[in-house]
């Protein structure tokens, strides 16, 4: 090959990136031994590539994709392909990718670098023009774009062995466009661009033939391909057709038979894949059928060539982009202990799978697979292995694909391959470009010659060079992670394949013990190397965290995969050896081994390492890990001295128990030394610190596990030692004297000593351990031997609080009452307890003696004691639920009350308590009516306690009693609360209890309003009907309620009446504002009367403002139904009352108060304004003095406020009218245009007799004609019942017979609303007479009556509501019903019901307001 331009810069690039890397790798492992026979292909791929050669292809794993070129995908063509030069791109540095996957490197990318040397220079030298089509078998074969096949050896150099064809016949049948190479590897089929088959003898380079009509000219060969059947071959044209080559040799000639397959008029194939048999499975019963799948635009089918040609299966693809390639692959995969042949087809991002397999019968049988789902547009498809697949997608990404787990195990880029793509063969560019759209859209990704597989290879065709993809074997895998010094993820994946876990494995034989024994070995190897580099690699200086995190991530993957391979000895001996070099190695070795211990992953340490374990975590003060790792060690690795003298000084009490108890079985030591710390503060009556608490805690827990068999701090105790250490234990807490005990010592010191630290937890260790004394003779004397002591230290001993001796006895109350009980205690003794929880005497803690005897009585206790006693003791310490629960026994329910009402903690439980048990059945009648006696009885106390849960109880249980418990209440406050609770409304059982109350409680009750809520009286006369009026209105005119009292009166009728109460406290309120005579207030300073008027102004006009406003409301309600001269009487004097005052304001104070009130006059005035007129307003106001002898001015501003209200209503009338009169007049005319116009017959005939409508001369017949056009007579319509509404003739109500019995068989004779063409809007009757002198019967229509039917109406409705919304008309209308009812409206005479416009909530009357005049 020249040294070209292009080949420098290539070499150049190429020796600078190796030379980054030369340090880390091995010359020696790339040296290639000298033998005689030149090795295979395959060797040659299986061994790395030499550092020297002049192409080298960079380890894919390493490649950054985001530095790659992301439009490979527009290299579409081989016209559009670039230079070529595959080192382009490696100029660029490529940074580490630290998110590998688990996987590591899987595939091994390897560049032919003797063929793509020799593609290059045949290009330059012989005119062989760019590679087209590859093929790979024995040998591999490069197709040109000049009609020329290159055929290059497998071996060392990859030398050309023959170069078959010539330029001039690649002239006459164009580009070499599929090849084929058959089974043995003695046959070569070169398909052309222009439509020519030749077959070459790969022995001698002879051509054997040259085929030319097997298959429609015209057309390019876009697929050729041997069968596993030397003599047939298929080939696809880019027609879409598939024919069959069937090879014969008669008497020396050769010749080929073709059978069309497939013919593209019926959808066109674009991709042909025959199954080919691997040479180990030559006898499957499947090859005898020779199937071949065929890849349409649409669908897949599976046929069989022999023994006769038969479809097998089709399979559409679904939904799919036009644009996306078909793609076929075979593979046989062992499936459930047999070898069949999976499918895997495509078109765009799914792949299928199909199993293929013969039944006995005979026949095949297809069984679909798990389909797998990328985010991708496929483009290839091949597979590498009978699991894995191979895939190139659009982006000429390519993809490894793990098919049962469906995982994506690595993705490379191809952009620097520069894959050759087919789209002049499918645009079939050669002959013309003769083919459809589709298959056009399809082969502008099509590179189906460019991707070749064979027996785990495949081989990638660039522009300019070809490349072998294979599967790296195990260690190569591994070995390539460790090159990058990525030793986790290397041990992950070793790992992966010692588990059987890791996908695409090669390289792993045999046996699995041995297997995983290689990979092992393979592991430690790593780990090795891995603690070596860590130590070489550590920070020399810096801050000490840089060194411990540079660790932290070392050391604990080394621990996990010792332990994970059960290599201890290797962790501790080797490992550790070399870590403890290192002071921070060490500390972080020993510190990750805690959380090994104590997941029970580890259970024994060496002696040093624990010495040194003890040592370091002492040393840094880390004694809760220290202790949570001792506790879960064998105990056989402990320096039980030194562990025992370290846990004592540290407190690490579990730690220490665990020792004694398992190195020594000692169970007692451990007990003797904690009570030692705990046992004299607690004699001597000390606090305990938190410390002693903790411990004496751990005590009770290590006392409850020895006594139930349990190991401290966890696991069991040996059966054999179970009884022994309970009888240990026991012996030990029922000692009268410690070891070393002194002479003070009282006896039972320990379990003296538990009662003082928690008597409930001691007692409730003791009740669990007797559960299990059931049989057990020894067990049971020690059972009473530990409850006479219990009973001995406690009962008469000041020490213990009531609570503490109470909960002895419960506890043996518990005991005494199981059924098998065999303990006996004294009677006596529970006499003493109750005494002692009973005395008078000491008045301390007596809810907590109560509680005690309760629980002592509830657990089985009360059968001690003599009940009679009991109660006696009781009712005197004042123990009310002791009370309450003897009642209960004996049935007193009645006395249970005096229990609640005399206990201060539960008196409001009460009322549940007398309401549970008079409603809920359980109870006598008997029972029932003895508490409802007691309740009466108390009912004045149960009112007092709460008014408002009294009165619930009397509604639900006492409503019959209603009068006299009233009558009892002396308290009027008290009454008033009880009734107001009583009267109000309520939900639930008794609804109507508050109506059945007498009219005379409900007067009484506005009584007791008035005096004591006044606030709360009005609300309650609005919500309450069961009052009488006239004996309420003597009620609140007596307490002087004038609101109340006009509201009443109101009621009543008595309009005049209420406005008189309401105008008088106005007039007394007004009065507040005004001196009520000018020297009443002539000795005050202007300055007294200022701040007076500031203090008390304000306050005096709100109330007079809302007076008002409550004076104005009742007016406005009453004139509703007034005349003018009642009206008067109402209005005027309100009016009065408020410009009366006016006239005594003076001074210079005043300004603001008559302001006010003029404002508050002009309020008067605008409301009246609706009821009387303005003259009689303008006049009274004139007559009045304030206004009538002044200037105009001061009146301007109420003139001028009338003058514009009178303007703003006259312009709205105005307007109104006018609008009134424009929808009257538009209406009116569109009406008369529509009834008026005339009617034009389609024919002149009647449409269902088909006679002239004149069917004799001298009869007089009336016709009908409708406003589709249709004519009837008269007698015909009647005969056909066409008629509605038959009151009268005049009146009848006629339908098209033609239009409505047409309307598609819809039924009914009558038109559907809306189906204006079937009926006329004016019904015309025409009458046709005929003159006797009868020459030329000229037929004159005489106009006889225009009415309405239904339909019309609707219609007439529908043009008259074109507005949206109501009509203006009907707003007015309806707005004149409203106020008049003696005037008819224009259009609905109605009264406005449900329908009407106002009660629509979309109705708004957007009228604009008068403008405000400023003064």
């Amino acid at each position: 090959m020249s040294e070209s331009p292009d080949a420098h810069s290539l070499l150049s690039a190429s020796s600078q990136l190796n030379l980054m890397e030369i340090d880390a790798i091995d010359d020696k492992e790339f040296d290639i031994p000298q033998v005689d026979t030149p090795p295979t292909l395959e060797s040659i791929l299986n061994e790395p590539e030499d550092e020297d050669e002049q192409f080298v292809l960079e380890d894919t794993c390493l490649l950054n994709t985001e530095n790659m070129d992301a439009h490979s995908c527009d290299t579409s063509s081989l016209a559009s392909s670039d230079s070529g030069d595959p080192a382009h791109l490696k100029r660029k540095k490529r940074t580490v990718d630290l998110n590998a996957t688990v996987h590591g490197s899987v595939l091994r990318h390897s560049l032919l670098k003797g063929i793509s040397a020799q593609i290059v220079s045949a290009a330059d030298k012989v005119d062989a023009g760019l590679p087209t089509a590859i093929t790979v078998s024995g040998v591999i074969a490069v197709g040109t774009s000049h009609g020329l096949a290159l055929v290059f050896g497998k071996d060392a150099n990859q030398a050309l062995r023959l170069c078959l064809g010539t330029t001039a016949t690649g002239a006459e049948y164009g580009a070499v466009s599929a090849l084929s190479i058959n089974h043995d590897c003695s046959r070569l089929l070169c398909g052309f661009a222009k439509g020519q088959i030749t077959m070459w003898d790969l022995a001698n380079g002879k051509l054997l033939r040259t085929i030319t009509d097997a298959h429609p000219p015209g057309t390019a060969i876009l697929h050729v391909k041997f069968t596993d059947d030397p003599t047939l071959a298929v080939c696809n044209d880019s027609g879409g057709s598939v024919f069959e080559l069937a090879f014969r040799r008669v008497m020396g000639m050769r010749s080929c038979d073709s059978r069309c397959l497939f013919s593209g008029s019926k959808g066109e194939v674009c991709c042909i894949e025959p199954l080919h048999t691997p040479p180990d499975l030559r006898d499957h019963p499947i090859t005898h059928y020779s199937l071949l799948a065929m890849g349409s635009l649409t669908k897949i089918l599976v046929i069989g060539l022999k023994p006769s040609l038969k479809v097998w299966m089709t399979f559409p693809y679904g939904k799919s982009d036009p644009s996306s390639v078909p793609q076929l692959a075979w593979q046989f995969v062992p499936v459930q202990k047999t070898v069949n042949p999976i499918l895997a087809f495509c078109r765009g991002d799914t792949v299928h799978f199909l199993l293929v397999k013969k039944e006995e019968t005979g026949t095949i049988h297809v069984i679909k697979q798990r389909q797998l789902h990328l985010s991708c547009d496929i483009i290839s498809l091949s597979w590498i292995n009978s699991r894995t697949l191979v895939l190139v997608d659009s982006h000429e990404k390519l993809q490894v694909v793990d098919r049962p787990s469906q995982e994506v195990l690595e993705t490379l880029d191809l952009d620097q391959v520069q894959l050759v793509y087919n789209s002049r063969h499918f645009k079939s560019l050669a002959t013309g470009g003769n083919v459809s759209q589709a298959l056009a859209l399809v082969g502008e990704k099509a590179c189906y010659q460019s991707v070749s597989s064979y027996a785990g290879q495949i081989v990638y065709l660039g522009t300019k060079s070809a490349h072998i993809m294979t599967l790296r074997n195990w260690r190569e895998r591994v070995d390539c992670l460790l090159k990058q010094e990525r030793f986790v993820e290397a041990l992950s994946l070793a790992w992966s394949f010692h588990e059987g876990t890791a996908k695409a494995v090669l390289g792993l034989f045999g046996d699995p013990v041995k297997r995983k024994g290689v990979v092992a070995d393979k592991m430690v190897e790593i780990l090795f190397q891995f603690a070596e580099r860590s130590l070489k690699k550590c920070p020399e200086q810096g801050k000490i965290q840089v060194m411990e995190q540079h660790f932290q991530d070392v050391v604990p993957v080394l621990v996990d995969y010792c332990l994970l391979l059960q290599r201890i000895d290797l962790l501790f001996n080797q490992l550790y050896g070399r870590l403890v070099e290192n002071v921070v190695a060490k500390g972080v070795f020993l510190e990750s081994l805690e959380s090994y211990i104590i997941a029970e992953r580890l259970g024994h340490l060496t002696t040093p390492v624990m010495r040194d374990l003890l040592a370091h975590y002492h040393g840094n003060g880390m004694m809760d890990s220290l202790e949570n790792c001792i506790v879960h060690l064998d105990v056989t690795s402990l320096d039980i001295q030194q562990v025992v003298q370290v846990c004592w000084e540290n407190q690490l009490y579990d730690a220490m128990i665990y020792v004694f108890n398992s190195g020594m079985n000692d169970y007692i030591t451990p007990m003797e030394k904690l009570f030692a710390v705990i046992g004299p503060p607690l004699r001597e009556g000390r606090t305990l610190t938190d410390e002693q608490v903790v411990m004496g805690n751990k005590l009770l827990v290590y006392i409850s596990c020895c006594l139930a068999g349990r190991a401290y701090p966890l696991g069991d105790i040996p059966e054999d030692l179970v009884a022994q250490v309970k009888n240990q234990v026991f012996e030990f807490l029922i000692r009268l004297h410690s070891a070393d005990s002194e002479e003070e010592e009282e006896v039972f010191p320990f379990v003296r000593t538990l009662l003082h630290f928690d008597t409930r937890e001691f007692l409730n260790v003791l009740a669990l351990t007797f559960e299990d004394f059931k049989n057990d003779k020894q067990a049971l004397e020690y059972q009473q031997r530990i409850v006479d002591i219990l009973l001995k230290v406690m009962v008469d001993n000041p020490d213990f609080t009531p609570s503490q001796v109470g909960g002895l006895f419960t506890f043996l109350a518990r005991q005494l009452a199981k059924p098998d009980n065999t303990l006996f205690v004294n009677r006596k003794l529970f006499d003493q307890v109750l005494e002692f929880l009973c005395s008078p005497d000491d008045d301390s803690r007596h809810t907590e003696r109560q509680q005690v005897l309760l629980e002592l009585l509830q657990v089985g206790g009360v059968v001690q004691f003599d009940e009679g006693r009991l109660l006696a003791l009781a009712e005197k310490a004042e123990f009310y639920q002791i009370c309450e629960f003897l009642y209960e026994k004996k049935h007193l329910y009645d006395r249970i009350i005096d229990c609640y009402l005399r206990d201060p903690l539960r008196k409001e439980e009460i009322f549940s308590y007398i309401h549970n048990l008079l409603s809920m059945p359980g109870y006598s009648s008997e029972e029932k009516k003895t508490v409802w006696d007691k309740t009466l009885q108390h009912i004045q106390e149960l009112v007092t306690l709460d008014p408002s849960k009294s009165a619930d109880l009397v509604a639900c249980h006492f409503s019959e009693e209603v009068r006299p418990i009233i009558s009892q209440l002396q308290d009027d406050q008290l009454l008033f609360e009880f009734l107001g609770w009583l009267l109000e409304p309520r939900e639930g059982h008794h609804p109507g209890a508050a109506l059945t109350l007498e009219p005379d409680l409900h007067e009484l009750q506005v009584g007791l309003l008035c005096r004591f809520a006044p606030q709360k009286l009005q609300s309650f006369l609005q919500t309450s009907q069961q009052y009488r009026l006239e004996e309420a209105i003597q009620v609140t005119e007596q307490y002087h309620h004038s609101e109340a009292t006009a509201y009443l009166l109101e009621r009543k009728g008595d309009a005049h009446g209420a406005f008189t109460v309401l105008l008088k406290t106005l007039k007394e309120k007004l009065a507040l504002l005004t001196p009520e005579s000018e020297g009443a207030g002539g000795g005050r300073r202007v300055e007294e009367e200022e701040e007076e008027e500031e203090e008390e102004g304000e306050p005096t006009l709100r109330r007079v403002e809302d007076s008002l406003s409550d004076i104005i409301a009742l007016c406005h309600r009453s004139s509703q139904n007034l005349n003018q001269q009642q009206r008067e009487v109402l209005w005027f004097p309100l009016l009065e009352a408020m410009m009366a005052p006016q006239k005594l304001l003076k001074g210079p104070g005043a300004k603001h108060t008559s302001e006010a009130l003029k404002e508050l006059t002009m309020k008067v005035l605008n409301s009246m304004s609706s009821f009387i007129p303005l003259p009689a307003i303008i006049q009274r106001i004139l007559q009045d003095p304030v206004y009538g002898k002044g200037k105009l001015a001061e009146i301007q501003g109420l003139i001028l406020g009338m003058l514009e209200t009178f303007n703003y209503e006259q312009t709205l009338l105005e307007t109104t009218t006018s609008l009134l009169n424009h929808d009257l007049h538009w209406s009116l005319a569109h009406l008369r245009a529509a009834v008026t116009r005339g009617l034009h017959p389609r024919q002149d005939h009647c449409n269902i007799c088909l006679q002239q409508y004149k069917r004799r001369q001298d009869s007089a017949e009336e016709i009908i004609i409708f406003s589709c056009g249709h004519l009837y007579h008269c007698q015909c319509l009647q005969q056909k019942d066409c008629g509605r509404g038959l009151t009268s003739e005049r009146q009848q109500g006629w339908s098209c017979y033609k239009c409505s019995s047409n309307q598609g068989g819809r039924g009914g004779a009558s038109g559907e609303p809306g189906r204006g063409r079937s009926t006329s809007l004016a019904q015309t009757r025409v009458t046709s007479v005929h003159r006797d002198g009868g020459a030329e019967a000229h037929g004159k229509k005489v106009f006889i009556e225009a009415t309405l039917d239904p339909q019309q109406e609707q219609s007439w409705d529908q043009l008259r509501c074109l507005y949206r919304g109501p009509s203006r008309l009907a707003i007015l209308s309806e707005l004149s019903h409203c106020h008049s009812n003696e005037k008819a409206g224009l259009l609905n005479p109605a009264q406005p019901g449900a329908g009407s416009i106002f009660h629509s909530e979309n109705f708004q009357l957007k009228l604009s307001p008068p403008p405000l005049v400023e003064e």
